[in-house]
């Protein structure tokens, strides 16, 4: 048994870790000192909808450290298979909540994604909210995978400034392949996948009241600030995971977890 093992609720053939916020920081914070590396996937319906229609998606996420709950119906999921304990695990919540303890245990800090500016705009919103955060570095890719010349150059630059966590601001499922491939090149322990938390915690979107949160229409608020860009996505996907996630309880429809390494690299 690893010591990184942790129990997880299975969502449409995706293992989506059955954690709540603290659980989450202290196995992060375990992993960076323990000469392993992982990856943390901050997993939704959207995650959940795409790993569907392409399994080698879903492999990535059942690939994850961590594939955490960053949505309210991943946490009701968990808890009708019985996972009580489990709770929402947000993303931007999460990215300040290991910050906070960063400063504690002295990690550094690596910002990779946001258009042109936002990255280093991030870097001094979260060393005002956090003080004392040691951030070494910043990152802003093209919105493309990156090529040879700049993959190199990415890995020289994380070579020179040794961080412990490097954070990752692309949109879902871009993050995720982008942690899944440069798992193995990059030498730092631990990359999450925060999304929209760079735009957030800059200020240039707006997040959702917690209400809103708790009760699992955070999707509408981010669908009125972008409709064009997110109408398919929420009003494709929602209602087809309710069908999916019904047949899955009522045992008419099987998902099978397709699973590559479930453990953090040497």
């Amino acid at each position: 048994m690893s010591d990184f093992d942790h129990p997880h609720c299975h969502v449409l053939g995706v293992r989506v870790s059955a954690v709540n916020m603290g659980a989450a920081v202290e196995l992060a914070d375990r992993l960076i000192p323990s000469g392993q590396r992982g990856y943390i996937s901050v997993t939704g319906v959207h995650g959940v909808m795409e790993a569907q229609a392409d399994p080698k998606f879903r492999r990535i996420l059942n690939g994850s450290f961590m594939c955490v709950p960053d949505g309210q119906p991943m946490n009701w999921v968990g808890h009708l298979q019985g996972f009580r304990a489990m709770s929402r695990v947000y993303g931007p919540d999460f990215m300040i909540e290991l910050c906070r303890l960063s400063v504690k245990r002295g990690y550094r800090h690596f910002l990779y994604g946001g258009d042109v500016g936002v990255a280093d705009r991030l870097r001094q919103r979260l060393v005002e909210r956090v003080p004392g955060l040691n951030i070494v570095g910043t990152y802003t890719p093209p919105f493309r995978p990156l090529n040879s010349e700049e993959g190199e150059e990415l890995k020289a630059l994380v070579k020179k400034t040794r961080p412990d966590i490097v954070w990752v601001g692309l949109s879902t499922p871009k993050q995720e392949r982008f942690m899944s491939t440069y798992l193995g090149d990059l030498e730092v322990p631990l990359m999450v996948g925060v999304g929209a938390a760079f735009d957030i915690h800059c200020g240039i979107r707006k997040d959702a009241p917690s209400w809103m949160k708790k009760s699992g229409l955070q999707w509408v608020h981010r669908l009125f600030q972008e409709p064009r860009r997110l109408a398919g996505r929420y009003l494709i996907n929602n209602p087809k995971f309710i069908y999916l996630i019904s047949l899955q309880f009522m045992g008419l429809r099987s998902f099978r977890v397709e699973s590559g390494e479930l453990r953090p690299q040497p």
